[in-house]
C-alpha cells in the first residue's frame, strides 16, 4: 500500500486528521520537498510530532531511484509525504502510476494548496483565477529578466479579465526562495505596471497578505517563506473591497 499524504501549507500541525490517521497507520515513511516545503517545521519536528522517522528523498530519489519507496509500498503501508496537496506535482503522478504498474495499492489524502489560499486570503473568487506560472530565478532559467512564457501567460490571463497566480521560485540546493519584493521588481522591469497582491506565510497562524502597484511592492519587505504572487484581473466589487480590506489595496484599485 503506497499513501500520498499531504502534509498541508506551513508547519507540522497543517496536516489533516485523515492524513495524521493514515500516517499513524504507516509502517515506513518517505518525503520530496525540492517542490514545495513545510516553511514553519523542521524535519524533526514534523517527525517528532508524528513519532515517526522519515526518509527524505531528493528529486533523483523519486524520478529516477523510486525502488526503496516502491518496495516498502509492496511489503507493507508506505507513506509519500509532500507540502501542500501530494498530486499538485507531475512527479507524484508519475510514481502513483509505477505502483499501481506493480500492482501496488495506491491512495490519496489530500492537503490544503497555495492555490486555495490564495483565493482564500485575498477574497478573489477562485474560480476567476486562470492558468498559473512560476517565476523562476535568473539563475536558473539562464537568463535576464522574465522568461517570455511567463510574461505570455499573464497576458493571457489578463485578455481574459482572469487573476494570474505566479508560484515564485524555490532552490533546495542552495536554501533560497524568491520573495514576493523580488518578484514584483522583476515584473516591473519587464514592463508589468499592475496591482500585485503578495501572499506570504500562507497556512500560518498570522499571514501576510498585501495588494499595491508592483512597483511599490518592489519596496517592501514581506517576511519569512513561502512568498506567492497574485497578478488580478478585472475587480469584481466584492473583490474590490476585500482587497482594500484584507490587503490594504489603495482605495482607487
Amino acid at each position: 500500500m503506497l499513501t500520498f499524504i499531504g502534509l498541508g501549507l506551513y508547519d507540522e500541525r497543517s496536516i489533516t486528521l485523515q492524513g495524521k490517521d493514515a500516517l499513524d497507520d504507516a509502517d515506513q515513511a518517505f518525503a520530496e520537498f525540492y517542490t514545495s516545503f513545510l516553511a514553519g517545521a523542521t524535519i524533526d519536528e514534523v517527525e517528532s510530532a508524528h513519532d515517526i522517522d522519515i526518509t527524505v528523498r531528493d528529486r533523483a530519489g523519486v524520478e529516477q531511484d523510486p525502488e526503496p519507496i516502491l518496495d516498502a509500498a509492496e511489503s507493507g503501508h508506505a507513506a509519500f509525504l509532500t507540502a501542500g496537496d501530494p498530486m499538485i506535482s507531475t512527479t507524484h503522478v508519475d510514481l502513483r502510476l509505477r505502483a499501481l504498474d506493480r500492482g501496488i495499492e495506491t491512495r490519496v489524502v489530500h492537503g490544503t494548496t497555495a492555490q486555495t489560499a490564495a483565493s482564500s486570503l485575498t477574497g478573489l473568487q477562485n474560480y476567476r483565477f486562470g492558468k498559473a506560472t512560476t517565476l523562476p530565478f535568473e539563475r536558473s532559467h539562464g537568463g535576464d529578466g522574465v522568461p517570455a512564457s511567463v510574461l505570455e501567460t499573464i497576458e493571457a490571463n489578463t485578455e481574459r479579465d482572469l487573476h494570474t497566480l505566479v508560484y515564485l521560485d524555490i532552490d533546495r540546493e542552495n536554501d533560497d526562495y524568491m520573495t514576493g519584493d523580488h518578484a514584483a521588481d522583476l515584473l516591473s522591469e519587464a514592463g508589468l505596471d499592475t496591482l500585485g497582491v503578495v501572499v506570504a506565510q500562507a497556512g500560518s497562524d498570522g499571514p501576510t497578505v498585501v495588494a499595491d502597484d508592483l512597483s511599490d511592492l518592489a519596496e517592501q519587505s514581506f517576511g519569512d517563506p513561502l512568498h506567492m504572487l497574485v497578478l488580478p484581473g478585472d475587480l469584481h466589487p466584492l473583490e474590490r473591497d476585500a482587497l482594500e480590506e484584507l490587503a490594504g489595496a489603495p482605495v482607487d484599485t
